[in-house]
């Protein structure tokens, strides 16, 4: 049957006329997209002719302009920057605009764009302090040393800053020493290689050997030591321990004994230090004790804290204590040094100074915050539900340009875009503005955005959308059926994939409980799965049976402890086992030794919001500490499913 809109009523028909104007609007963009990327500028000019006054002809025009900065008339540049200023779209545009213009260097004009940008990136920024040297700004140098032992892999803007901040001999050999060597740690032999570079020719070590105790350490070693005994032989000898010890501490620190003797201090206490935190991260006993050979070596914030949980791990509350109060003062003000610092302060009775430390992350809604108010003796539940949104907030944030944008970069399938647009457009905002933009992506199943704007409120809060449960006609029955707790099942969902049903990651897990293709072949197979093909496993029904099931598997094979199961589940349950130590091991402390960055987080995330599921569940208060309980010893049993992938 045919329906013809001028049979209908005035609001259907309307929005009937709404909708294929959008639809032929998308068609018009997603032309114009694909001829910019194909060069294609006549197309690209009858695309945009096409798209009026669509939510994404800005972009448009914004290919166009950028297929014409060759010509070299900003006129029209200037007057799109102008017209959209503050706007994402802009932004994009005028950084692409600075490194064109830095690339010729036409500094005068980088000078004038680049205080216009809101938040510029890395090679963006020195771009600009190109311009601010070429009419002798000399405060760009001061800037640059601060990032000296930061900014460890330049972008290519940004080699000039440095080489002006060596030629102005700020920085003198012992510098380039000591940036090489955080290059070392941080496995980036290529780049040490272009600091050493910065060296007088006379102080260069050879490039043969420099590769050997790069690349060949034990090698390097055996054959020529400390070479000659002159600076380079000795920095290039600790360079060679460091990369031993990245895969055997233990024999990295037997050569050290061996040559110690003719090493100075400073590349003595360093080789220490490399062998402490690769140490930390293997969860050798030995690590507290190899940190403390380095003595008072300055460490990177990386190995400053692999020595804190080195020491959590060893219960050396004085070191735990001493080390990060020795941390830079930003990297202290974390919420994780500061509950742990406290908790060294209670172990040596200074129980004030403890619960002082608590308040000041009291309250906050993480890991973190949650175990500090539990400290102090609170509960951990949502704060009281703010008022919903008022028909005038809705409509604000529904008629936002910066939002309409992403809602229709969302339409197309371009999530990419629209979480960038999304996210640019939320700034400034109050609470009251981002209560209403997350119940505008809830109420259009944007169920990751609806969480990520309603975590960001300062005062007033809705944890229904901070912790939002879809699918629970799926999902409850099924952690139900496998006897799994429905909060713990979310709190990992949430982590996962934020309920994006087709997410992908970037090593192939798929689905809302993000499945690698040999697990969900494994469980499948396991349960007798009939007729299952990989490319089943985005179907919600199929992604959270096999998802549930596998964190049941996990579960019975690892001590049916949450913690454990929750880490085997990003990282495999081989690693969970392997992180177990020789003794029982509080959870809090198993879940900060996690030797991933992604999987350490990952934890701490899945179980904080598994208490605040509950609380929203059961309508009481949740105990993150009881969740976390206690790890049991590494034990030589077998798990129950030897092939549990």
């Amino acid at each position: 049957m045919k329906f013809h809109t001028r049979f209908l009523p005035l609001t259907l028909g309307l929005a009937l006329s709404l909708s294929a104007f959008a639809q032929n609007g998308d068609t018009a963009f997603l032309t114009a997209r694909d001829a910019f990327r194909a060069g294609n500028l006549n197309k690209l000019e009858q695309a945009i002719g096409q798209l009026g006054s669509h939510e994404l002809a800005p972009y448009a025009e914004n290919y166009r302009l950028r297929m014409w900065m060759e010509k070299g008339d900003p006129g029209n540049l200037r007057d799109f920057l102008q017209r959209y200023e503050g706007s994402y779209v802009a932004e994009k545009l005028r950084a692409d605009w600075i490194r064109y213009l830095g690339k010729r260097a036409v500094w005068n004009e980088v000078d004038a764009e680049f205080p216009k940008l809101i938040a510029p990136e890395p090679d963006v920024t020195c771009y600009s302090q190109q311009a601010r040297l070429a009419r002798d700004d000399r405060s760009v140098l001061s800037e640059a040393e601060k990032q000296w032992l930061t900014m460890l892999e330049p972008p290519e803007p940004c080699r000039p800053i440095l080489d002006a901040l060596v030629a102005s001999q700020k920085m003198n050999a012992d510098d380039v020493w000591t940036r090489a060597r955080r290059q070392v740690e941080a496995n980036r032999p290529a780049w040490t290689k272009t600091t050493l570079n910065y060296l007088p020719d006379s102080q260069m070590p050879d490039n043969r050997s420099l590769d050997s105790a790069l690349n060949n350490a034990m090698s390097y070693l055996v054959k020529q030591g400390i070479g000659n005994g002159s600076r380079g032989g000795r920095e290039l000898a600790a360079f060679a321990i460091a990369r031993i010890a990245a895969n055997d501490p233990r024999t990295a620190a037997d050569e050290l004994e061996r040559i110690k003797g003719k090493l100075h201090d400073s590349e003595r206490q360093w080789a220490w230090s490399q062998i402490g935190l690769q140490a930390a991260k293997k969860h050798f006993p030995e690590a507290v004790g190899w940190f403390n050979q380095a003595g008072k070596a300055p460490l990177s914030e990386d190995a400053a804290q692999w020595k804190v949980r080195a020491a959590l791990r060893a219960q050396e509350w004085g070191v735990v204590r001493n080390t990060i109060e020795a941390m830079p003062a930003e990297l202290a003000a974390k919420p994780e040094w500061i509950y742990w610092l406290g908790r060294a302060q209670q172990a040596g009775g200074r129980t004030s100074e403890g619960n002082a430390l608590f308040e000041k992350i009291a309250g906050q809604p993480n890991f973190y915050g949650n175990l500090a108010d539990e400290e102090l003796g609170r509960t951990i539940v949502p704060p009281p539900k703010a008022k919903a949104p008022s028909t005038e907030e809705q409509r604000a944030a529904r008629d936002n340009p910066g939002i309409r944008r992403a809602l229709a970069f969302f339409r197309n399938d371009m999530r990419t875009e629209a979480v960038k647009e999304w996210n640019w457009s939320l700034r400034g905002m109050d609470d009251r503005e981002l209560l209403a933009a997350a119940d505008l992506a809830k109420r259009n199943q944007i169920w990751d955005r609806a969480i990520n704007t309603a975590d960001r409120t300062k005062n007033e809060h809705d944890y229904t959308l901070r912790f939002l449960a879809p699918y629970g006609e799926t999902v409850r029955p099924a952690a139900q059926n496998q006897s799994l707790d429905d909060a713990w099942v979310y709190g990992l969902m949430r982590q996962e994939s934020r309920f994006i049903t087709n997410a992908k990651s970037n090593v192939g897990a798929s689905g809302l409980m993000q499945l690698m293709p040999a697990t969900a072949k494994w469980v499948a197979k396991k349960i007798g799965l009939r007729d299952f093909s990989h490319g089943r496993v985005n179907d919600t029904e199929t992604n959270v049976l096999l998802g549930t099931t596998y964190m049941r598997l996990v579960m019975e094979n690892l001590d049916n402890h949450p913690v454990l199961a929750s880490a085997a589940y990003n990282a495999g349950p081989g690693r969970a086992r392997k992180w177990r130590a020789d003794r029982p091991l509080e959870g809090a402390i198993y879940a900060e030794t996690i030797p991933f960055s992604e999987t350490r987080d990952y934890v701490k995330k899945v179980m904080s919001n598994a208490v605040y599921y509950s609380a929203i569940f059961n309508g009481k208060a949740d105990s993150l500490k009881a969740r976390l309980g206690t790890i049991g010893a590494r034990t030589a049993d077998v798990p129950k499913d030897s092939d549990l992938p």
